[in-house]
C-alpha cells in the first residue's frame, strides 16, 4: 500500500526535475535571442507542469511531460559544439602536438606575462619534449572559494628543460565569464590549456588569489609517459573536433580519471571525484601521493601559494615553488624535499 502510494510522488519529483532541466537547457541553449528563449523557457516549464496538475489519470500526463522532455532532450543533444566561436584571447588558440619516436612537439603552449588576470603580454610557442627524459607527474590542486570544490592541473617533469602542465577549462568567447550553473548545459567547449607552469600557475597564485597546492604523484614513469601521450591525442582530437564541457561529468577532473583510466584501469569511482576539494584526500588513502607523514601535516607543506607569489617571474618558477616539497617520484632520486 505504501508502495502504490509512494510511487505517483516519485514519478512527478523525477518528472518535475526532468522539466526543470528543460526549461534550462531551452533558456541557455535556445537557438533564439535570450528573452525570446526565456519566455519559450518559461512557457515549457509552466506549461509541463500545468499539465502535471490537471490532467488525469496522472499516468497520461505523465507520459505526455515525459515526451515533451525527451523531445528537448533530443533536440539538445543534438546541439554541436563549434571551434570557429570569437573565443577570448587566453583560450583562442588551439594546442596541437606531434609524436615522432620519443621526441614530442607541442603548438600553441600558452607562457603568457601577466600585469594582472586580464592584462596580459599574449606568447604562443611551440616547445619540444624528449620522453626518453620524462621524470614523472605532479597535480596541482587550487582552491578559489568551496574547500569542496577545486581546480586540478596535471603538470609532466622532465630531466632538462621546462615542466609541461595541462589545465582542463571551458573555452570562453570573448565578453564571456565562466557561470557554475550554465557549466551544466551545452554553453562551453572542453579547452586543454597546454602551458608553461609560470603561467597556468602564476595566474591562480599572484593574480587571483587562488591557494594552490601541488603533490608529486607516485606513479612510475612509464605509466606517467602514457598518460601525458593519452592527453596529447585528446588535444589531437579536440583541435579536429570539439567537444563540451560539462560541470558533471566531463570537467577539470573527471576527464583527468577518463585518461588515468585509458593507462591504469581498474580504479574504482569514489565521491571525492565530484567533490575534488578533497581530491588529495583520496590520493592519500590510495597511496599516489606521499604517505611517509600524517596526511595533516603533508597538507601543509604542500601549499605553495607564498612561493609562488614570491617566484613571480623567476625564470625558476617550478624550481621554486617544489623547494621543500615532500614526496618524490617513483625511481627517481633528488625529487624529494
Amino acid at each position: 500500500m505504501l508502495r502504490k502510494k509512494l510511487l505517483p510522488i516519485a514519478s512527478a519529483a523525477i518528472l518535475t526535475a526532468g522539466v526543470v532541466w528543460g526549461a534550462f537547457a531551452i533558456w541557455f541553449d535556445g537557438p533564439v535571442s535570450a528573452l525570446w528563449a526565456g519566455a519559450l523557457a518559461s512557457a515549457f516549464g509552466a506549461g509541463c507542469l500545468l499539465l502535471l496538475a490537471a490532467i488525469r489519470p496522472f499516468r497520461r500526463s505523465a507520459l505526455i511531460v515525459l515526451a515533451a522532455v525527451m523531445i528537448v532532450a533530443a533536440w539538445w543533444l543534438r546541439i554541436p559544439p563549434r571551434n570557429d566561436r570569437d573565443w577570448a584571447p587566453d583560450v583562442a588558440r588551439l594546442p596541437t602536438a606531434t609524436v615522432e619516436g620519443s621526441r614530442v612537439t607541442i603548438h600553441n603552449v600558452r607562457n603568457f606575462d601577466y600585469r594582472t588576470a586580464d592584462d596580459f603580454t599574449e606568447r604562443w610557442e611551440s616547445r619540444g619534449f624528449d620522453l626518453d627524459a620524462l621524470r614523472g607527474i605532479d597535480m596541482f590542486i587550487s582552491y578559489w572559494g568551496s574547500p569542496f570544490i577545486a581546480h586540478t592541473i596535471a603538470s609532466w617533469e622532465f630531466e632538462h628543460g621546462p615542466h609541461l602542465a595541462v589545465s582542463i577549462e571551458t573555452r570562453r568567447e570573448r565578453g564571456e565569464d565562466y557561470s557554475a550553473l550554465r557549466g551544466f548545459f551545452r554553453q562551453y567547449e572542453i579547452y586543454y590549456v597546454v602551458a608553461d607552469e609560470r603561467d597556468v600557475i602564476r595566474l591562480r597564485t599572484n593574480f587571483r588569489g587562488e591557494h594552490v597546492y601541488l603533490y608529486r604523484l607516485r606513479i612510475p614513469r612509464e605509466k606517467a609517459r602514457a598518460l601525458l601521450l593519452g592527453y596529447l591525442a585528446e588535444v589531437n582530437r579536440l583541435a579536429a573536433r570539439p567537444q563540451w564541457y560539462n560541470a558533471l561529468s566531463h570537467n577539470c577532473t573527471t576527464t583527468i580519471r577518463h585518461r588515468v583510466q585509458e593507462v591504469s584501469p581498474g580504479n574504482p569511482w569514489d565521491w571525492r571525484i565530484l567533490l575534488n576539494g578533497y581530491l588529495d584526500e583520496l590520493g592519500y588513502a590510495r597511496g599516489t601521493i606521499d604517505t611517509s607523514m600524517p596526511f595533516p601535516e603533508l597538507r601543509r607543506r604542500s601549499e605553495i601559494t607564498e612561493k609562488a607569489r614570491a617566484a613571480d617571474r623567476n625564470p625558476d618558477f617550478s624550481k621554486r615553488i617544489r623547494e621543500g616539497l615532500p614526496g618524490g617520484h617513483p625511481g627517481v632520486p633528488g625529487t624529494g624535499a
